[in-house]
């Protein structure tokens, strides 16, 4: 596809993970109003699978991580779920040990913010190229 479609696709992923961080930390927060403890073991389990999984895509899309906006986003998104992955091992680990859902609040917040901040790096990088195509649309051929 031409890279003014390409860069369109981006907007809405990362639009869509934007929206996703919002949504994360909005049940964070009701989860610490709530004073919810999750499962432990089952945190971990699915957390290690996850990791596995996150590291071997994260890994086969590392080359691609400066490409245009779409394999960017491609690779913000494997790079995130795999941190996400790890916090989220490291939480399990945190709740079994002291019983209290603090440790799974704070890896809320930071997947919200790995969200947030990797949707706002792939919008902005997908505004510059759509600028860039747009001009290069507006230029008349020699």
């Amino acid at each position: 596809m031409a890279l003014h479609w390409r860069a369109r696709a981006s907007l809405l992923k990362g639009a869509t993970l934007v929206a996703f961080g919002a949504w994360v930390l909005f049940d964070t927060a009701r989860h610490a109003l709530g004073g919810t403890v999750p499962e432990a073991p089952v945190m971990g389990v699915v957390g290690l699978v996850a990791l596995l999984a996150n590291v071997f895509v994260a890994a086969m899309l590392y080359r691609f991580r400066d490409g245009d906006s779409n394999m960017a986003s491609v690779w913000i998104c494997s790079r995130n779920d795999a941190i996400g992955n790890i916090a989220v091992v490291v939480a399990a680990v945190g709740v079994f040990g002291t019983g209290t859902g603090w440790p799974d609040l704070a890896v809320g917040a930071i997947m919200a913010s790995l969200s947030l901040t990797g949707g706002w790096q792939i919008i902005l990088r997908a505004r510059a190229e759509l600028s860039t195509s747009s001009q290069s649309l507006a230029m008349p051929a020699e």
